[in-house]
């Protein structure tokens, strides 16, 4: 596949764990899986919008310019009136799961954010501003009174019964980059800015909102992934999940009673950590999970360590993603490499916006 001239500026490297030639390799590994569509999807095929949008990140991040903006073209030419996109789209652009995800569609804004960070190109805003604020008025028309926002809508148009947390603290990150690219193309959406703020609140102080999901890794480092928790709360709340998810000297579980780790999983909570200033144990995580990468510079996807093989048996492009933004955040190489870092809100846990509507103050009417 033909690439464009690469962006100016570095790619990343991370000192004594990879250099910037193996970098971008790796990077090489996913433009090379892209349909000529633009989309880059799952090993077998599928797409969805959220690892979508982080292999365009990484591609990015790598100085891969053209399939990157054809990353971004495929979102702007697929994106549903209602400003979702679907669940899951088969090889050559059939939708296979027609029911729209609110995190998928609202993490879009998060990468349109990074690539004018890395980028200033601020043309490639203004071509995908509408395309960002459709799937922000999508994802917060989700929003519940308490705070959370529903996890999807099905293909009939009606919400799902639950929220899920790890989605929810990710469109945390999603809404405060939504919110910063409409003051950018002076269209401020001060709504936005109090669903983001309810949010967080929601994530940080009532677990009660969200379907159980505890078993999974992301629930437990996503709220300081996401920004909604930071500070000693962060710091204590992976402390707390720690010896449950974390193999030392292999990375982090995909759930909790599996014996399975994934390089994704890994790579995120290298970017956790190093969003609240954790870099030794960062870097200490990331130079541990190397020992999935192929020869040709693609990850595998994951190890279950007690048959000792990959499972599944596949390498994807969105663990390389999350690699290479990973390697990113550590070297602080690209303007794009502190997003993790800049999203969180303060240090104390975040007030409730509205204490009424999230239960946090009882109404004596």
């Amino acid at each position: 596949m033909p690439y464009a001239r690469p962006t100016a500026g570095p790619v990343p490297a991370v000192a004594g764990v990879l250099t910037e030639a193996e970098i971008r390799t790796t990077g090489e590994t996913i433009a090379a899986a892209q349909e000529e569509s633009g989309a880059i999807g799952w090993p077998d095929g599928q797409v969805d919008a959220w690892n979508h949008v982080e292999c365009a990140m990484a591609l990015s991040v790598c100085g891969l310019a053209g399939p990157a903006r054809r990353a971004y073209e495929w979102l702007l030419a697929t994106q549903r009136a209602d400003g979702s996109w679907p669940r899951r789209t088969a090889p050559g652009g059939a939708v296979s799961e027609p029911s729209g995800e609110s995190n998928h569609a609202a993490y879009v804004a998060v990468g349109v954010w990074h690539e004018y960070l890395v980028t200033g190109d601020a043309e490639f805003v203004a071509r995908m501003w509408p395309v960002v604020r459709r799937a922000i008025d999508y994802a917060v028309g989700l929003q519940t009174p308490r705070g959370e926002i529903i996890w999807q809508r099905g293909a009939g148009g009606a919400p799902a019964s639950y929220a899920l947390l790890t989605g929810c603290a990710s469109m945390c990150q999603s809404l405060r980059c939504a919110a910063a690219l409409a003051d950018f193309a002076g269209e401020p959406q001060p709504d936005w800015e109090l669903a983001a703020g309810q949010l967080a609140h929601t994530v940080a102080c009532h677990p009660e909102a969200f379907a159980d999901k505890s078993r999974f890794s992301m629930d437990w480092y996503y709220p300081v992934l996401g920004g909604a928790v930071r500070g000693p709360d962060a710091a204590a709340r992976l402390a707390t999940g720690w010896p449950d998810f974390v193999v030392p000297g292999l990375g982090v579980r995909c759930v909790r009673d599996e014996p399975w780790v994934t390089g994704a999983e890994t790579c995120e909570l290298v970017l956790a950590l190093d969003s609240i200033g954790d870099t030794h144990r960062a870097l200490e995580m990331f130079a541990d999970v190397q020992f999935l990468r192929g020869p040709d510079g693609a990850y595998w996807t994951g190890w279950q360590f007690v048959n000792n093989r990959h499972f599944p048996n596949e390498r994807s492009s969105y663990t390389s993603a999350a690699i290479i933004l990973a390697a990113d955040a550590l070297s602080r190489t690209t303007r794009g490499s502190g997003m993790f870092r800049a999203t969180g809100a303060g240090t104390a846990p975040a007030p409730a916006p509205d204490p009424l509507g999230c239960g946090c103050q009882v109404s004596m009417a």
